[in-house]
């Protein structure tokens, strides 16, 4: 299991962070970049050689679920909106080239295969889209939301959802029910060898075959929240809830590692393009990679800002309320990608106006000036009532004195630092 994230100080991990928020997907480009996607609403591109983020990707309006690349370069992006983003190589602008709306849920998973990019949608259908352009199919038959979808090795599309079944639509005729499970699947995975792996919310991994014979791995208790493949096919990994990776030898499904780390839950993981490095993201905020052969950490990227532990001089009571905010807001212009904007410069400054940050539409209308008294009132009735339709999370300070020393630290620590 994974040592909990709890066991470093508050500072060392507002410091160590990458995203804003937890890494809800990985994946892997043809030219060997990461991308990372996150609760935050953003996707990282990373230059894994020198373990730095090198493009930032701010468009979605909602946590970002899904990644997949693209043949030519590229990744597509889904989520939270419901929208595909495509981001192909050389067109990483502010906008994706194309995008593709249908969907009337949430995207849970995306997979790429011979010109079609499949999504799967917790409106309970999947589709398959076209790169080239054209209508998407429709994918209709889950009893529920599709969390996951795969292809196999001969174009087949495969999907799974919380219905516990698990489908293969054939490209004439009716779907076929490769499997009922009995219990909502998490994430599917197409093998080299034909076969699929599921993951379930009861903590097993299952592989099946393509006539529907099933082995199953006993990766823990805790619902898998993802699956990955080594390209050969003969290492797989699973990602847990409960905060445990697993790397299992195929096809003999031997344990070979449970890898140890922060993080808690584990959302995400991916090999790189030798099978030799696994990455993995989770609650931490962190995209780690880890020597898949020995299961040994090499250490987490890094972006390039981040907020360092809060300047000496400022109040620490105020510092101990404002850690519920850390999570998703810099207290500099250089704290990095976070889900929420930067406070820097916060006192005076109108609502929905920091250059760069894609903000709700409610905010956006930016018909109120963040003074004291308006930051006050904002954790006094909640921002459900005082900015309503936010994505901000709703809290309030109720205790006085915890309100005042929070403000006192924001006035002190949003301004530029004297030197």
């Amino acid at each position: 299991m994974l040592l909990l994230l709890l066991n470093l100080p508050a500072a060392a991990q507002d410091a160590a962070a990458v995203h804003g928020g937890p890494v809800r997907a990985l994946a892997m480009g043809v030219d060997g970049t990461l991308a990372s996607g996150s609760f935050d609403q953003s996707v990282i591109l990373w230059d894994v050689a020198a373990g730095r983020a090198r493009t930032v990707l701010r468009w979605h309006q909602g946590a970002v679920a899904a990644l997949a690349p693209l043949p030519d370069g590229g990744f597509a992006s889904a989520g939270e909106d419901g929208r595909i983003a495509l981001w192909p190589a050389g067109s990483l602008g502010p906008e994706p080239a194309r995008v593709l709306e249908g969907h009337a849920g949430p995207v849970a998973a995306l997979a790429v295969q011979e010109g079609i990019l499949a999504s799967a949608s917790w409106d309970g259908t999947a589709r398959l889209w076209p790169l080239a352009g054209g209508a998407a199919r429709v994918l209709e038959a889950h009893r529920g939301q599709v969390n996951g979808v795969a292809f196999l090795p001969d174009g087949t599309p495969a999907t799974a959802g919380y219905d516990g079944s698990i489908r293969l639509w054939p490209a004439a005729g009716a779907p076929r029910i490769l499997a009922e499970l009995g219990l909502p699947v998490n994430a599917l995975l197409a093998l080299p060898d034909g076969a699929l792996a599921a993951g379930g919310a009861d903590g097993a991994v299952r592989i099946l075959a393509p006539d529907g014979r099933q082995r199953e791995l006993a990766a823990g208790n805790r619902p898998i929240a993802a699956l990955a493949a080594s390209p050969d096919g003969r290492l797989l990994a699973a990602a847990s809830l409960g905060g445990s990776v697993t790397l299992w030898a195929l096809p003999e499904g031997r344990l070979r590692h449970s890898l140890e780390g922060p993080g808690l839950p584990v959302w995400s993981v991916a090999f790189a393009a030798d099978g030799r490095t696994l990455w993995t993201g989770g609650a931490d905020r962190r995209v780690r990679r880890w020597d898949a052969a020995t299961g040994q950490a090499i250490g987490p990227l890094v972006s390039e800002g981040g907020d360092a532990a809060p300047r000496a001089g400022l109040d620490p009571h105020g510092a101990r309320v404002f850690r519920a905010c850390a999570a998703c807001h810099a207290l500099t212009a250089e704290g990095g990608p976070m889900a929420g904007p930067s406070l820097a410069g916060i006192f005076g400054r109108r609502m929905g106006s920091l250059p760069g940050y894609r903000y709700s539409e409610r905010l956006a209308r930016g018909d109120i000036v963040w003074t004291r008294e308006t930051v006050a009132d904002l954790f006094t009735r909640g921002p459900d009532v005082v900015t309503p339709g936010t994505r901000m999370p709703i809290q309030t300070v109720g205790d006085p004195e915890d309100l005042r020393a929070l403000l006192d630290f924001l006035e002190a620590a949003t301004q530029p630092e004297t030197r």
